[in-house]
């Protein structure tokens, strides 16, 4: 028996495996610019009412003023009186007064990357830009990640990706 050992294996098979392995590492460093979103609203006037008339004929409700250049509508404000006195009555108005159409270029300010002032919108939206700072990244040939943190408005993202296959 201990004679037919040696002649088992020379009649298997060789054993062969396919083996792969990579290891990527990687950062990304961001920086966000400055940016601001504006949008001018316009003038509005609403009224509604119940048992409500102007006051003589030569009166009128609430109604807008066509703009003149670059200003809003503005508001002329009626005369109202009680049609049937002694009767119930509901009267509501609104005005919202609308933007001033500003020049182009005025308005927003950025200096290093901070909006310093913004336009005088009904809507406005406003995002400081990034600042560096201490923001840093290294990969080492090792695979070792530093991300350091940064000023406002900045990301440091690190990461390692490790691929073994056998087959």
């Amino acid at each position: 028996m201990k004679r037919l050992i040696p002649f088992i294996f020379l009649l298997s098979s060789p054993v062969y495996a396919d083996l792969s392995h990579s290891i990527t590492t990687s950062t990304q460093l961001t920086v966000n610019g400055a940016y601001t979103d504006s949008s001018r609203i316009g003038s509005t006037y609403a009224v509604s009412g119940s048992n409500i008339k102007v006051a003589s004929s030569d009166d009128h409700f609430g109604k807008l003023v066509a703009p003149s250049g670059s200003t809003a509508a503005t508001l002329d404000p009626g005369t109202y009186d009680i049609n049937t006195v002694g009767s119930a009555f509901s009267f509501s108005e609104s005005f919202s007064a609308g933007d001033n159409v500003n020049p182009i270029g005025t308005g927003v300010d950025v200096t290093s990357g901070v909006v310093a002032d913004m336009p005088a919108y009904g809507e406005v939206l406003t995002m400081s830009g990034g600042v560096a700072g201490t923001l840093a990244g290294t990969v080492t040939s090792a695979g070792v990640l530093t991300v350091t943190a940064g000023g406002a408005n900045t990301s440091a993202i690190g990461s390692v990706v490790t691929n073994l296959t056998i087959k």
